[in-house]
């Protein structure tokens, strides 16, 4: 009688290595909740830009038409093609009042922003690199500026005007803007991120003043942050309606955009100045349009300064 014996199990096949590089395609229900993702943040996007362009859109179709066909045609639909018409009688109205507005606001604007610029970003340098007693506390009170509405404080600005004898002058407008909290707080996070404290010390051993380092060494380091601070501050200028209207009562000395409410005002017994409010605010935009797209990439580069230290 045979007797058969038990073969021992044969050992399993080693398993071959996985190549470098490769890896293994994602399961379907996890490339399913990517694609969903996806198509929820474009669909999000796509309607936020739906939302922000389509007030430009209406003013740039509104301004091609005459009194009539604003309200004779769909608001997004074209009528008769009036745009240059309509500039021209932008322009040549009530002796082009229009043109010293605009002139006006470039003037505070310009001014301002710049001034207000340098003076915000000198603060701010001086509270990151000096060490003074009170430094903290200072900048706690420059920090309680950002938090009070600029409408808060247009009271009390024109009282102090009027006893100055500055109402319905320039320096009613430019004065005021020449103080930002704000542009203060952005000023000292460029200067932490971009002004090396070394790089002042080796300035200031090769014989350099205070002043001079400012100008010739921390100065440069901070065109993004200069470019930044100078286009909020350009805005708020461009934009500032209400300290303008507490302050300026003649019409020459208006901004473009306190003109333009006047002129809006008297629409209902002059109806042909509504096509000239409508060309006028286009007008109004371009100079905010042209400065950030001559400007964006040193804003873009600003934004992430105090990201990078």
């Amino acid at each position: 009688m045979s007797t058969q014996t038990a073969t021992p199990d044969a050992p399993p096949a080693p398993t071959p290595p996985r190549r470098a590089g490769r890896r293994s395609a994602p399961p379907p229900d996890r490339r399913g909740r990517g694609i969903t993702s996806r198509v929820v943040v474009n669909g999000i996007l796509a309607v936020v830009a739906v939302y922000t362009l389509m007030p430009l859109t209406w003013l740039l179709i509104a301004s091609t038409k005459s009194y009539r066909d604003l309200f004779a045609t769909n608001p997004f639909s074209l009528g008769d093609f009036r745009f240059l018409a309509n500039l021209t009688a932008l322009l040549d109205y009530n002796d082009g009042v229009f043109v010293r507005w605009l002139l006006n606001s470039l003037l505070y604007t310009v001014v301002a922003s710049g001034l207000s610029t340098l003076i915000s970003v000198a603060c701010g340098y001086a509270f990151d690199k000096y060490a003074f007693r009170g430094r903290e506390k200072w900048f706690g009170i420059v920090l309680v500026g950002v938090l009070i509405p600029s409408t808060v404080v247009q009271l009390p600005l024109y009282l102090m005007a009027s006893e100055l004898g500055l109402v319905n002058t320039y320096w009613a407008v430019l004065i005021p803007s020449l103080v930002n909290p704000f542009g203060v707080y952005l000023a000292r996070v460029f200067s932490e991120g971009y002004v090396p404290g070394e790089v002042l010390e080796a300035a200031r051993m090769d014989g350099a003043g205070e002043v001079r380092t400012f100008v010739k060494v921390a100065l440069p380091m901070l065109a993004p942050g200069f470019v930044t601070i100078f286009l909020f501050s350009f805005t708020a200028s461009w934009n500032n309606f209400y300290g303008a209207l507490m302050m300026l009562n003649d019409d020459r000395l208006y901004p473009v955009n306190l003109g333009l409410y006047m002129w809006n005002q008297n629409v209902y017994q002059q109806p042909e100045l509504y096509p000239l409010v409508i060309i006028g605010s286009l007008v109004a935009v371009v100079p905010l349009i042209v400065a950030f797209l001559c400007l964006q990439r040193f804003w873009r580069s600003g934004l992430t300064a105090g990201a990078v230290k």
